[in-house]
C-alpha cells in the first residue's frame, strides 16, 4: 500500500495469527522498504525465532506532547532474567535498549525517563504475553494483556502492576516448558526386570566381604530406592 506521500509501506493488521505476520516479515527482508515502529517490532520477532532462549513480548507507549497523543512500540525481550528492547525510532534512546536491566519496572522507568528528555509525558503503557517461536503458529500475538494508565496509578502501584506481569510471563512460560512428570520414569523403575535381578548380586558380593557373625545394617533394603530417587531427580 502506498501512504498519503506516496511512499510504498507494509499493512500490518494486529489481528493476523502469527504464522502470516512471518511471512510478511519475509516480505520486509526482500523488498527492503521503509519500515515503521510496528513493521519492527514484526521484523525484530522474524529475526529472533531461531533464539529460543529470547523470551519476547511487545511494549507500548501513548505519550502526551503540546497537546497531541504520539503511539509507540518496542518488541521488550528478555534474556537471562535480564530485559532489553528491540526496535526502532528517530530517538536513539526510544528504540534498543541492551538486556541489562534486573527487572521490568526498570526498563519501563528507563523508556519513562528517555520520554521526559524528549519534552512527552507518558501516559499509558500496554504490555503483551511472550510470543511464540513457532514460526507456523496460528496463535494471534496478545499486544495488551495488561493496560496500564499512569493517571490513574501511583508511582508504586505502577511498579508493582510491571512486576505482577513480569511474573505472569514467567508462569505462562513455566508451565509451557516446566520439566517433564517423573511419574512415568518412577513406573519404569519399580518394574525393571534388570534393577531387580542385579540386586541380590551386589547385596551378596558386600556380604562375602563382611567378616563372619558381622550383621547387615538394617537400611540396606532401602539403598536402591534412594539411589532411584536421586537419579530420577
Amino acid at each position: 500500500r502506498y501512504n498519503h506521500t506516496g511512499t510504498q509501506f507494509f499493512e500490518i493488521k494486529k489481528s493476523r495469527p502469527l504464522t502470516g505476520l512471518m511471512d510478511l516479515a519475509k516480505e520486509m527482508t526482500k523488498e527492503a522498504l521503509p519500515i515503521k515502529c510496528l513493521e519492527a517490532v514484526i521484523l525484530g520477532i522474524y529475526l529472533t525465532n531461531n533464539m529460543t532462549t529470547l523470551d519476547r513480548f511487545p511494549i507500548s507507549f501513548k505519550t502526551h506532547f503540546s497537546g497531541n497523543y504520539f503511539r509507540h512500540i518496542v518488541l521488550g525481550v528478555n534474556f537471562g532474567g535480564r530485559y532489553g528492547a528491540l526496535g526502532i525510532s528517530r530517538r536513539e534512546e526510544l528504540m534498543y535498549k541492551a538486556p541489562v536491566f534486573r527487572t521490568l519496572s526498570e526498563l519501563i522507568f528507563d523508556f519513562e525517563e528517555a520520554y521526559r528528555r524528549c519534552w512527552h509525558t507518558l501516559k499509558k503503557v500496554k504490555l503483551g504475553h511472550c510470543v511464540s517461536h513457532d514460526p507456523h503458529s496460528v496463535e494471534q500475538i496478545e499486544w495488551k494483556h495488561s493496560i496500564l494508565d499512569l493517571d490513574k496509578l501511583t508511582r508504586e502501584d505502577f511498579r508493582k502492576e510491571l512486576e505482577r506481569h513480569a511474573r505472569d510471563m514467567r508462569l505462562k512460560i513455566g508451565k509451557g516448558t516446566g520439566p517433564p512428570s517423573p511419574t512415568k520414569d518412577r513406573k519404569k523403575d519399580v518394574s525393571s526386570p534388570q534393577r531387580g535381578q542385579a540386586s541380590p548380586h551386589r547385596r551378596n558380593s558386600r556380604g562375602d566381604r563382611r567378616p563372619s557373625g558381622e550383621k547387615k545394617p538394617a537400611d540396606s533394603k532401602a539403598m536402591p530406592d534412594l539411589n532411584g530417587y536421586q537419579i530420577r531427580v
